[in-house]
Formats: structure tokens, sequence, C-alpha cells
């Protein structure tokens, strides 16, 4: 399989059909460009060599990848990746996730789908490649529900901001806040401003659209607390200071064991809570944040950091001294994305120690 005469390649290259069957056991890396409906496949053996060009449907692709014998199988880490990448680790595949950003600078001349995956293809072999995690099912399940849960708070964001804007064009100016929002028409009785039955049966209709919103997000929040009770490594988790039932959820469905980092720091990076550089003749330049990565979750711990800071008063022990003496110095905001690193850096250890945090004692 490692001497490949060239008379071979182009023979498949050319689509031989008495050879084409032949070929696949030449494949060692296995570039796949996503699609909805179509995918679009190029195959090198081991001396980077095409081998394999193809355009497949779904069902094509299941069916291809049954019959490939094992390689290693790359694409982006995009939707319906890591089902893709489930499925090809089924079949003894070695699967490597690639951030769609990475395979960019590999991209040659013009865009299209086949330079696409000979982009993840070259993309894959080099050696300082970094790669992401092909989730389970019960990772990606978890992770739905918070979705789902996002979007049901977008919505209900929305929605009060069209009951606002419209009392606005009857010269109301709604307080802002779930209080008011909930006891609307209590508010609107105690208001000098009478609107007709027309505007207040629209407002009834928004408002039970509001209520109904809060009711599933109430379901969804439940669906998070229950699996956290379920889950030793999100109870782990919960040991780390600023961190509760969110973020330990979706803490434990996106970073996993935290096995992919090599540390604290590099998840940190990966999170976007590290100083973003902009260095250029041997002047090393940090600007802000970096704020790559896992947005929502680097979200989650920056508002536990905020919830720790809002009373570091009654808290005692090396950490909160620490931040003590950084608050004396820095602003809330510098302190609070500071705390946030380390969350993240105590949340990496927990993970991939599987043990409980423990504090520091003086």
């Amino acid at each position: 399989n490692e001497m490949v005469p060239l008379a071979f390649n182009q023979l498949c290259w050319k689509g031989d059909e008495t050879n084409k069957e032949n070929h696949l056991m030449y494949i060692k890396v296995l570039g796949i460009d996503l699609g909805k409906s179509s995918f679009h496949l190029i195959g090198c053996d081991s001396h980077d060599q095409q081998v394999c060009k193809k355009k497949l449907s779904r069902q094509k692709l299941i069916t291809f990848i049954a019959q490939l014998p094992p390689c290693l199988i790359a694409f982006e880490a995009c939707g319906g990746a890591h089902w893709l990448g489930r499925l090809c680790m089924e079949h003894g595949h070695d699967v490597r996730l690639i951030p769609p950003q990475y395979v960019k600078p590999f991209v040659k001349g013009n865009k299209n789908d086949f330079i696409d995956a000979q982009a993840i293809t070259e993309a894959a072999g080099r050696p300082d490649m970094r790669f992401v995690a092909v989730k389970s099912i019960e990772a990606q399940s978890q992770i739905v529900v918070h979705r789902v849960r996002e979007g049901f708070v977008a919505e209900r964001t929305a929605c009060m901001s069209r009951i606002g804007a419209l009392l606005l064009e009857f010269g109301l100016s709604l307080p802002r806040g779930h209080s008011t929002m909930k006891n609307l028409f209590s508010w609107l009785s105690t208001q000098k401003v009478t609107l007709c039955p027309a505007i207040i049966g629209e407002l009834q209709v928004m408002h039970d659209h509001y209520r109904y919103l809060n009711e599933q997000i109430a379901e969804q929040d439940a669906k998070i607390v229950q699996e956290v009770k379920q889950s030793s490594r999100c109870q782990l988790l919960k040991t780390v200071p600023g961190i509760g039932d969110m973020t330990a959820s979706q803490l434990a469905a996106e970073v996993g064991n935290a096995h992919q980092f090599k540390n604290g720091r590099e998840m940190a990076a990966w999170l976007g809570l590290v100083p973003r550089q902009y260095s250029t003749g041997g002047k090393p330049k940090l600007l802000g944040i970096s704020k790559r990565g896992n947005k929502r979750l680097r979200c989650l711990l920056v508002h536990g950091a905020r919830a720790i800071l809002s009373r570091l008063d009654s808290y005692r022990g090396p950490m909160y001294d620490w931040l003590r003496k950084l608050r004396v110095s820095k602003s809330f905001n510098v302190v609070c994305i500071a705390l946030a690193n380390k969350l993240s850096r105590i949340a990496y250890a927990v993970l991939s120690k599987n043990e409980p945090y423990q504090a520091q004692q003086v």
C-alpha cells in the first residue's frame, strides 16, 4: 500500500470501471466538504496523490464510508459534523474535525466544493493542526436543550420590545424589567392614558405569548437542573465557585473530559479569555481578550465571575485575597475577566482529573 504506481493513480483518476473499487484501499486521507444534500470527497494516498474524487448524496456517502477500509477522514466542524464523525468512527475510521477558519488558508485559487475538500485533506495532514473532539449523542442532546432555551429567551425579549414599542406609540413609556411586564395590565390601570379596546386586545395577545414563553423557559430550566442532578461530572463542576447548574451543564456538554486540551491555559484560550496578541518586530503587544471560541460558555463564566465580585467581602481564602488585592489597582471588568480565566482553568482541572474543587486553605 505504500508504493502506488503513477499509472494506477491516473487509471483511478480517469474512473476506470475495472478499478473503481480497488482504489479505495489506497486512500490514506479522505477530505469531505459537507453539504445539505451533496458531499464532495477528495481521497489521497500515502504520497499525497489524489486517488479518489467523488460527489455523493447523503445515502450514498453512508454506503461509501461503510465500504471504505479504515483511514483518516477529515471535514470541517460545522452542521452535521458530529453525526458524521460518530458514523465514521463506528466503521473504524480515524476522524478529524477541523475548525473552518483553519481550513481557509489552504484553499487555492477560486472556491468550489472540490477545492474545499482538497483544502481539508491538506489541513488534516499538518502536524500542528488543531482539531475538534467528536461529541457524543448525550452531549449534543444537552446542547440542544440549551439552544432551544436561548431561542425562547431571544423570542421573549423580542416580544417585550414589541409591547414596549406599541405602548410608546400611544404616549406610554413602559419601564424595563419583567416585574412590570408580568403585571402589565395592573400598570396600565395606574396610567392617565386610556387605550381603546382594540389596542387592549392586541396587548392581551402579545402578553399571553410572553407568559407562554416564560413557561417554556421554565421547562427548559427544569430539564437542565434534572440533567445536572443525574450527571456526576456536573456535580463536580458545581464545586467550583461561580459555576451553577447552567454553566456546569454547558461545560460538561461542550468540553467533556477536557482531554482535547493540553492544559488549562489552552482551554482558556479556546474560550477567548486570554489577551489578543498583535506583535511584530520583536515588540510584544497585547490587546483586549480575543473573544474567540465558544461565546456562550465565555458569557456564563463571566457572569459567574461577576456574581463572585459583587459579594467579594463575604468570601475568605487565598483566591479572594488575590481578587481584593487586584481590585485595588484594576477596574471591575478587568478583574472580572481575570477571574473568569481562572474559573475556566479550575474547571479544566476538575474535568481532566475527575475530582472536586478543593479551595486552598490559608
